[in-house]
């Protein structure tokens, strides 16, 4: 909190004031420490203006951050004025928690992931008496009608749902295009399908082992967009690539495991095979993917 800044300064303060202050020098045969006192100012009068030093920023922090309404400040001072919690106390603290958070999951909480779900701050999917419900219980922790597993499945499938529409409907020409260029491109005498739907053309036959879905194989590859923009490739670098090759997206993984080593290809991956809808980079979500790969070696 900006106000309350000296609260982690009183042993510099205490340094600064001591600097000019008299000191008794320490009898050698004692071994009790001395209080080293301070002269400036007797220490009740230091103790009541290092307090209220402390309070700045105090009440602008209760606005802000607990939402306590100033009119109240009586009855702030008299939960202040406790000096040891009783059971009572104890309840009204917890009635407190209570209606803040409260507070917070209708003009946070919610709104929030209204906003994350449909991407506008008007639009709203969730029932808000409904959501209130489910978090009150989930806090109970009794008496609910699904369990808390149920209710995590259920939240991450339904919020995969709604980012799968939202993407839809941001990036759907993007997904149009991939279609419409791979449904093209299978036409072509050269362009080979496998079962999976990954496409591709031999640019050169290799003679050598095929790899597995666990091998390490070591690559040199170059990868693109369909509008031809290159976004990775191990030939600009100047070194081949060593990785796993159920270690790479589903397409490419593919791919590989129908390519002898020596083999070079030009594969055409379908976007459900790549990224699908989220966006890696300057690949956008729903984006097919080319490949040129080639296949160095199987490393044991």
């Amino acid at each position: 909190m900006r106000g309350l800044r000296y609260i982690l300064l009183p042993l510099v303060l205490l340094v600064c004031l001591t600097s000019g202050a008299k000191v008794k020098k320490k009898d050698k045969k004692t071994k009790k420490a001395e209080v080293v006192v301070v002269d400036t100012i007797p220490a009740a009068d230091f103790s009541y203006a290092f307090g209220m030093a402390n309070t700045q920023g105090l009440t602008e922090y209760l606005v802000r951050n607990m939402g306590m309404d100033l009119a109240f400040l009586t009855n702030f001072l008299k939960g202040f004025d406790v000096a040891n919690q009783t059971e009572k106390h104890k309840k009204l603290i917890a009635y407190c928690a209570g209606l803040k958070i409260r507070e917070q999951v209708e003009q946070q909480i919610i709104p929030s992931l209204n906003k994350k779900i449909t991407d506008s701050d008007t639009s709203s999917v969730l029932v808000n008496d409904k959501f209130i419900l489910g978090f009150r219980d989930g806090i109970a922790g009794q008496n609910t009608t699904i369990s808390i597993d149920s209710a995590n499945h259920i939240a991450k499938k339904q919020m995969d749902y709604y980012n799968k529409v939202k993407m839809e409907r941001k990036y759907g020409d993007n997904l149009k295009q991939g279609q419409d260029f791979l449904k093209a491109n299978a036409k072509k005498d050269s362009v080979r399908t496998l079962p999976c739907g990954v496409q591709y053309k031999v640019l050169r036959k290799g003679k050598g082992e095929i790899p597995t879905a666990t091998s390490k194989v070591k690559v040199h590859y170059e990868g693109r967009l369909i509008d031809g923009t290159i976004f990775d490739s191990s030939y600009k670098r100047n070194q081949p690539t060593t990785f796993g090759c159920n270690l790479v997206i589903e397409g490419y993984s593919e791919a590989l495991t129908h390519m002898p080593v020596g083999s070079k290809w030009e594969i055409f991956i379908p976007q459900e095979l790549a990224y699908g809808d989220r966006e890696v980079g300057n690949i956008k979500p729903f984006s097919a993917l080319i490949f040129v790969v080639e296949l160095i070696e199987i490393e044991k």
